[in-house]
């Protein structure tokens, strides 16, 4: 991978926008590289369509959110000294401008709501599109319900896809950045009643085996290139993967998650435990997209 991919974030004002620049800021510092902050803006009209239709021209940025771009640049080289920032505005919507600064980006780093957002809404349209659409790692920060562990662990489910298999990769470069605990979470569900014990209890057995193969195997690979990192296995039992990993991200500082589970297709955008976790979770959330292959 390129080594001077920067790390992206959209910045449109919002206090939503403003914390996603700063866990932006970490992440360049954390990763030595350069970040770049990203005003994607609409014509007036709202959909890139002159106000003349005999107008053709690209829309001008403006100078206002210039002056919030480059205040914004300057509040996090205060608080970050090493950073180095670009500003940019782009004359597009701010969704389709993240996505397409995602091909050559390290980290796109998205808020969970911005301009005119509101409580009820979970997740922004803007970062919906991001995250369901990026081509290298985004990160959704998610407006906090409860302080978020300073000290918590990066937690990463385990389902024996590809798709998780490198999101763990991803969850473990993290903790090591962090210095924190990587939590594996492997869930299953409950037996269903059986009329004869002794084939629940077979398939109780079963299940637990299994659960905690891929969990070691998991574990295994991860100490083998981090042999200093602490790994911890957890099996789970719930009613579903979505539930009980929204449940633990209460405790944790992050939680990653691959882009598609066990079998998903190139089709599918986000998965159901992605789209749960980055609408639900009660912490940062970076869904692990691979990288768009640079020319």
């Amino acid at each position: 991978m390129p080594m001077n991919r920067p790390v992206v974030v959209g910045v449109d004002g919002s206090s939503t926008s403003l914390t996603a620049a700063e866990h932006a800021a970490k992440a360049a510092v954390a990763r030595s590289r350069p970040l770049h902050l990203v005003h994607g803006y609409l014509h007036p009209l709202g959909y890139g369509v002159p106000l003349n239709p005999y107008d053709l021209g690209v829309p001008a940025p403006t100078e206002e959110a210039q002056k919030m771009l480059e205040q914004v640049a300057a509040e996090l080289v205060g608080r970050h000294p090493t950073l180095r920032v670009q500003v940019r505005q782009v004359a597009g919507g701010p969704g389709a401008t993240l996505v397409e600064e995602s091909r050559q980006a390290e980290l796109v780093v998205v808020g969970s709501r911005g301009v005119g957002g509101f409580a009820g809404l979970l997740l922004g349209s803007v970062s919906n599109q991001v995250a369901q659409h990026g081509h290298c790692p985004v990160l959704v920060v998610r407006p906090a319900e409860q302080p978020i562990p300073v000290r918590g662990p990066v937690l990463v489910g385990v389902d024996g896809s590809e798709s998780a298999g490198y999101a763990v990769r991803l969850a473990a470069d993290e903790a090591v950045r962090r210095d924190a605990d990587l939590v594996l979470v492997h869930v299953r569900p409950p037996e269903r009643g059986g009329t004869v014990p002794e084939r629940t209890a077979e398939a109780e057995a079963a299940g637990q085996a299994e659960s905690a193969e891929l969990l070691a195997g998991a574990a295994a690979r991860i100490r083998a290139d981090h042999p200093v990192l602490s790994v911890v296995e957890r099996p789970v039992r719930a009613a579903s993967p979505e539930q009980a990993l929204v449940e633990a991200s209460g405790e944790a500082a992050l939680v990653v998650v691959g882009s598609r589970g066990r079998g998903g297709f190139a089709g599918l955008l986000l998965g159901s435990v992605s789209q749960a976790l980055v609408q639900h979770a009660h912490c940062p959330v970076l869904v692990a997209h691979p990288y768009e292959p640079v020319d």
